[in-house]
């Protein structure tokens, strides 16, 4: 097929590669177009952009598809279908309309649960056990359209960044799959109930608020890492908490309890695993008290 490919992130990438492994022509790869980016403020191209000039596939960055000379140009391109992986644009009528296969959705959840921006990130939160990827056929309304094609994966202990990377691969093998069966699949519409919005995440919620109980802490940190990266205040530095686990322990919040940096919440306490002071790489915390102890006692904010 002449499948058009729309995608930004990392998470993306693996889905493209698959496509043009599995033989489909691409004539052109849309993506959110190079930003300043560092402290240099050097304009960064995304990672989707950089995999499709190493594949030698035009890439093309319109800043809105609703723009009429936008749409010419993607008509010009006479896909046969168009696949979108977290691109961050909106498609209009006249581009879902345009395939004549339609547009196909890599989602990372099991829809309808967590339709968004972030569903990876309030999978966690939530204390889903079950995640997993959808394909689903784009329709206008957000997450909305019939369902092709599902796998699940167990959440257990896994970070955000964990997940999405076995999402992504996942994601893009379900996907080539599909495509391949695409003539003898019925969409099925989504169900009415359990549906639920992954809203974007806010900076904000990644600061730890003590008062909360240590389990929500554990899964805040989980899903916030690698970023933004749950932290906490300490001597006027921010250090995030990439790793952690709950401990039965109770103590007034934001205690530290122990020379193991074991800290008192809400109801119970977390002992965080791995630290990273600002500019610095990830640590263990037994190598960050080597150089930091924290005393019994101190409280953090």
């Amino acid at each position: 097929m002449r499948v058009i490919f729309m995608g930004t992130p990392e998470f993306a990438v693996p889905t493209l590669l698959a496509l043009h492994e599995a033989g489909h022509v691409i004539p052109a790869v849309y993506t959110q177009p190079p930003r300043p980016a560092g402290r240099g403020k050097a304009e960064r191209k995304s990672p989707v952009q950089l995999a499709a000039e190493k594949l030698g596939i035009e890439v093309c960055y319109p800043l809105s598809l609703r723009d009429l000379d936008a749409q010419a140009d993607f008509l010009a391109l006479e896909p046969d279908l168009a696949v979108v992986v977290a691109y961050g644009l909106i498609l209009p009528g006249p581009i879902l309309d345009a395939p004549g296969h339609g547009c196909l959705n890599v989602h990372a959840s099991l829809l309808p649960r967590w339709r968004g921006a972030a569903p990876i990130q309030r999978a966690i939160l939530a204390g889903d056990h079950v995640t997993g990827v959808t394909i689903m056929r784009m329709e206008e309304g957000l997450d909305t359209g019939p369902m092709l094609a599902t796998a699940r994966v167990p959440v257990e202990d896994k970070a955000s960044g964990e997940l999405h990377a076995e999402l992504a691969e996942i994601g893009a093998r379900l996907l080539v799959e599909t495509v391949a069966q695409l003539d003898q699949l019925k969409p099925e519409p989504q169900p009415a109930l359990g549906a639920t919005y992954a809203a974007k995440v806010d900076k904000a919620e990644a600061r730890i608020d003590w008062s909360k109980p240590a389990e929500l802490i554990e899964r805040e940190v989980r899903a916030f890492a690698p970023f933004p990266g749950s932290w906490f205040e300490m001597d006027g530095e921010r250090i995030k908490v990439l790793r952690a686990r709950t401990i039965g322990v109770n103590g007034a919040d934001g205690t530290v309890l122990d020379d193991e940096l074991t800290i008192a919440c809400g109801q119970a306490a977390i002992r965080p695993l791995v630290v990273q002071r600002a500019g610095k790489p990830a640590m263990k915390t037994e190598d960050f008290l080597r150089g930091h102890p924290v005393p019994f006692g101190t409280e953090l904010r």
